[in-house]
């Protein structure tokens, strides 16, 4: 009996170096994978697998065998968590046990532009401020996006982070985010779409962001903005024009605002804006990508929040008369 015992003890001896090496070894995460969010009600299994998926373990056995000996399987607490790149597994089952989730919390909103977002970064006291100066042209450099501008870039969400998280670390998990979403819809786009590449996706995406009062017009409102581009028509949105007003928008759009002309005026100019003009949903990226096919060439406000279509100027303009001027 004790030579099986002592036997035993030998086999098992690399075994137990094996894990405690596993134990103590740090995972190296790449900086764009150490946010997790644990839902409540997660079991070991599904917090593994999840593990996995973000790409912080390899593999979900060793994890999973290491929690139940240390009888922690029950114990693991949702939160949402930003995890160091150089945490242990042992670290990370502390950390998820103990629930050391993040500290702090900023939410982008979609139909908000660049300037508002940067606002909310200012005034967010758990945020380490890095970039100097604070604006589009420094994070693209920071973040090497290919175009001078950030604006639509940047995925809607809430983001958690550990206080003194940098500034430049929360955008680019934002912008990362939006790049996967966006390369995934691209992928699955409908064939009659025009555009050249997905950043013109994502310019008139924000268009239809900013056009659409109720998510369940925004594919008609694609349709009649690809209709308009497939006849050579100008889009014609007002939204473009308030943001290529800037700070010169008093709050009225007016005739002569429509037709001063500026880049983002597509009252005077053919085509798409330069840049996007709002940080889009996923439901106006996907609009964008699949528009419903229509011979509608317009649509009105009817006040609330839909609109009214019509294939003809003059039936638009009776609908404006109806809706518009009561």
């Amino acid at each position: 009996m004790k030579k099986w015992i002592f036997r035993l003890l030998i086999l098992s001896a690399p075994v137990l170096l094996w894990m405690l090496y596993f134990l103590v070894s740090p995972l190296r995460i790449n900086k764009a994978d150490t946010a997790i969010e644990i839902e409540p009600g997660s079991s070991l299994r599904s917090i593994a697998f999840q593990l996995v998926d973000n790409k912080i373990l390899n593999e979900l056995w060793r994890f999973m065998i290491l929690t139940k000996v240390l009888g922690q399987s029950r114990k693991l607490r949702p939160g949402n968590y930003n995890l160091n790149p150089n945490i242990t597994p042992y670290q990370l089952l502390l950390s998820l046990v103990e629930g050391r989730a993040t500290e702090g919390a900023i939410t982008f909103i979609e139909g908000q532009d660049l300037h508002a977002m940067l606002e909310k970064i200012k005034a967010n006291d758990a945020i380490k401020k890095t970039i100097k100066p604070l604006d589009s042209k420094s994070i693209a450099l920071a973040l090497n996006i290919p175009y001078d501008s950030v604006e639509g870039q940047l995925f809607p969400d809430t983001y958690y982070f550990s206080r003194n998280t940098p500034d430049i670390e929360i955008l680019r998990r934002a912008y990362q985010a939006m790049q996967k979403k966006i390369s995934y819809e691209w992928q699955h786009r409908s064939e009659e779409v025009p555009y050249k590449n997905s950043y013109e996706a994502l310019i008139m995406a924000s268009i239809i962001e900013k056009e659409t009062g109720k998510s369940i017009e925004a594919n008609l409102i694609s349709g009649v903005f690809i209709h308009r581009l497939s006849i050579g028509m100008k889009l014609q949105s007002d939204p473009t024009v308030i943001y290529g007003l800037g700070k010169n928008f008093t709050g009225d759009l007016t005739k002569k605002d429509l037709l001063t002309d500026n880049p983002f005026n597509t009252y005077t100019r053919e085509g798409l804006p330069p840049t996007p003009i709002t940080m889009p949903s996923l439901i106006s990226i996907r609009a964008a990508l699949h528009p419903t096919k229509t011979d509608a060439l317009y649509f009105v406000g009817k006040g609330d929040g839909t609109h009214y279509f019509s294939a003809s100027l003059n039936e638009h303009n009776q609908a404006v008369r109806k809706y518009q001027l009561k």
